[in-house]
């Protein structure tokens, strides 16, 4: 008997410690992850936005609407994840898996985009601000003045006349001559800038080029300022993708809120079924694109290169899988991927803007 409750006790201690043990380690994790400003940031925003997402909606509308949208939500954690960490943007998963899963119009697709790039990608731009990430703010002045008209000329008076699969490949095309350069600058050692090294009349019109040029691609494909502004920034100004990836984050951002406000309060198109993917998405874009901006600091700037190429590569395979080839779309495709490859490649060839020495691995 004696033995008996000597075990009990025994093992009561031993609950005891270990629910001590748990809770201190709980604790000291807690201090930990908002010891780091930037987390804690990161966890008020993604909290705030769940809130204002459950008060506006209702709790049950908006966990219902969660539930039968589920496929948008769970294409949107990596997806967002993407979109805050590389300059691809989310639209290289969600594009795909939305057209061909979900069978939803690439036309509606393009909206959503825009649409949750403006929450996921916000919010990734507030964690990079927050963790005092190095970003060329003057190239985001200036591109995003070119931005804004440019995705008022896609979205308004270009993207209803150009067929959507012309539009789709041409971005495909103009993507992969990007791979193809960027693949041949990292099998040399070039040099790399942490900041453009000079800034005037030429650079601001580079900039307003550019801005004016992924604005009217994000017009027609619902992404696209990122990836052309990173282009710029790594080609033509040599500038380090670990500098340039978060700048185009924090571009696209701003390109896809003038986008949503657009297409909102002007063209009138985000109705439903849009608008259910998108209140189904917000609650999880708001974790993962900061996320993604979080690993995104910390990988070197070869793993970023190579990781923006496969996710090109996965964008060109799946556009081949999902649009319908004819011999004028394929024509016409080749035409548009020897312009962006003769573009990029004298970008690639200039060197108007040399860096006195090469920045290293831990970069």
């Amino acid at each position: 008997m004696f033995n008996q409750k000597s075990g009990i006790t025994t093992k009561k201690g031993n609950l005891n410690s270990q629910s001590q043990f748990i809770s201190k380690f709980f604790k000291l994790a807690a201090r930990n992850v908002f010891s780091q400003h930037f987390i804690g940031i990161s966890i008020l925003v993604a909290v705030t936005v769940w809130i204002v997402w459950l008060t506006l909606s209702g709790p049950t509308r908006a966990l219902s609407n969660l539930i039968v949208n589920w496929e948008a939500a769970v294409t949107m954690i990596f997806g967002s994840m993407v979109a805050g960490g590389t300059s691809m943007g989310g639209g290289a998963v969600a594009f795909p898996v939305f057209t061909k899963v979900l069978h939803v119009p690439p036309t509606e697709a393009k909206v959503f985009s825009l649409a949750i790039q403006s929450i996921g990608m916000s919010a990734a731009s507030l964690t990079i601000v927050a963790m005092k990430t190095k970003v060329e703010w003057r190239f985001i002045r200036w591109a995003s003045l070119g931005g804004v008209p440019g995705i008022i000329l896609g979205s308004v008076f270009l993207a209803p006349v150009l067929p959507p699969d012309l539009i789709k490949f041409s971005f495909t095309m103009m993507t992969c001559s990007f791979a193809i350069v960027l693949f041949a600058l990292n099998r040399t050692r070039r040099n790399r800038h942490l900041a453009i090294p000079s800034w005037g009349k030429r650079e601001r019109v580079f900039s307003l080029i550019a801005g004016l040029w992924g604005g009217i691609v994000s017009g027609l494909v619902g992404s696209g300022m990122d990836i052309i502004g990173f282009s710029i920034m790594v080609l033509l100004f040599g500038l380090c993708e670990k500098v340039s990836t978060p700048t185009s984050v924090i571009l696209m951002a701003i390109n896809a809120v003038v986008g949503f406000i657009l297409h909102q309060y002007f063209i009138g198109d985000f109705v439903e079924p849009i608008t259910n993917y998108w209140l189904a998405a917000v609650p999880v874009v708001v974790v993962g694109a900061p996320t993604g901006a979080i690993l995104c600091n910390l990988m070197k700037r070869k793993t970023i290169s190579r990781m923006l190429i496969g996710l090109i590569l996965n964008e060109s395979v799946s556009s081949f899988f999902l649009i319908p080839l004819t011999a004028k779309l394929l024509c016409y495709s080749l035409v548009v991927f020897a312009i962006f490859l003769s573009i990029y490649y004298w970008m690639y060839k200039s060197r108007i803007y040399v860096a006195p020495s090469f920045i290293r691995e831990r970069y």
